[in-house]
């Protein structure tokens, strides 16, 4: 078969002055781009290098034959970029590996994103959207310390370590940071502290499998997790942070984590790949973050580090994801 990829490389958008310092930060280098190569190739089917969905919109209009696409194209510059490529793909009748449109911009917006997983039963920081500074009366935000950030962003934009914040004066610079920045609400949620930091990649579908918990450093004076404040074009990446592995990731904690994970998944209809954030407190209580159904699969992130927890070969385990996809839409593998 012919098997598209549609993917964002740190070239692909001509950014504008004034653009945030992170605003590439979502979008991958070659080296992913070879590995989904790669892995097509061992599935036994021809890759279709098309990149961003603009590409694809243009293909499309050319011509362009694909068989199946995979689709971790983030698109640029609107609230809705993720859903570009996925609807495209559907107007064209072409079965796309990966989550829908609607998935997609839903869980770009983190607050519609908590009220549906608090309804499904799974515990996230209490939390306000705030549209400019003073617009909330700090009596009715969740207790300091409060965390802020961009209501609709990936790969931690818009992070510092002034994020976390102890005061109302703290908490109204941290919204007009990420208003004016990045053009949208700022979410403020409860800071969860004392337990750690995790993330869990889930596979498949009906039923989704949750994969081996990761936990991930976080930087010891504010208790930030490091990948957010290290992001690429982050204010602070280049800082030579200190950390620690804060909490401890025991079999019954991995068990909640894969539950509630897999809760999600299915709560916001994603398919076939995902990534799913959650921090523990000092009690042990956990509490969702956020989840990506756009995961980054380059050889050094969370889905090699599962593959090589597992014992496989990367590029084979990755085929092992992508032909269950194939077999979810209906089309031969």
């Amino acid at each position: 078969m012919r098997i598209g990829l549609i993917y964002d490389t740190f070239d692909a958008y001509p950014w504008r002055d004034g653009d945030p310092s992170d605003a590439d930060a979502e979008y991958e280098p070659a080296e992913t781009v070879e590995t989904l190569v790669e892995t097509v190739r061992h599935m036994g089917h021809t890759p279709v290098r098309v990149g961003t969905a603009f590409d694809l919109r243009e293909q499309l209009d050319a011509g362009l034959a694909l068989d199946a696409a995979i689709n971790i194209a983030e698109g640029a510059h609107s609230r809705n970029r993720e859903a570009y490529a996925p609807i495209l793909l559907e107007m064209a009748g072409i079965p796309c590996l990966g989550s829908d449109a609607l998935t997609l911009s839903v869980t770009l917006d983190k607050a519609w994103t908590k009220n549906l997983v608090v309804a499904a039963g799974v515990p996230t920081p209490p939390h306000r959207v705030v549209g400019a500074a003073g617009d909330a009366d700090p009596a009715n935000l969740p207790p300091f310390p409060l965390f802020v950030k961009p209501r609709s962003e990936g790969t931690s934009k818009g992070i510092t370590s002034e994020s976390k914040v102890e005061t109302v004066e703290a908490l109204w610079a941290a919204v007009d940071r990420a208003t004016a920045t990045y053009e949208q609400d700022a979410l403020v949620e409860r800071f969860v502290e004392g337990g750690g930091e995790f993330t869990v990649a889930v596979v498949g579908h009906d039923p989704p499998e949750a994969l081996p918990v990761l936990q991930r450093a976080v930087e010891s004076s504010t208790g930030i997790g490091l990948h957010a404040l290290e992001h690429r074009g982050a204010p602070q990446a280049d800082r030579d942070w200190d950390y620690d592995l804060a909490g401890t990731l025991d079999a019954d904690l991995e068990e909640e984590l894969q539950a509630h994970a897999r809760t999600v998944f299915d709560t916001l209809d994603c398919r076939d790949f995902a990534r799913a954030d959650f921090r523990v407190d000092a009690d042990g209580g956990v509490w969702f973050l956020e989840i990506n159904p756009l995961p980054t699969f380059k050889p050094d992130d969370t889905f090699a580090i599962t593959a090589d927890i597992l014992g496989r070969d990367y590029v084979g385990y990755l085929a092992e994801v992508f032909a269950r996809g194939l077999r979810r839409l209906g089309v031969s593998d």
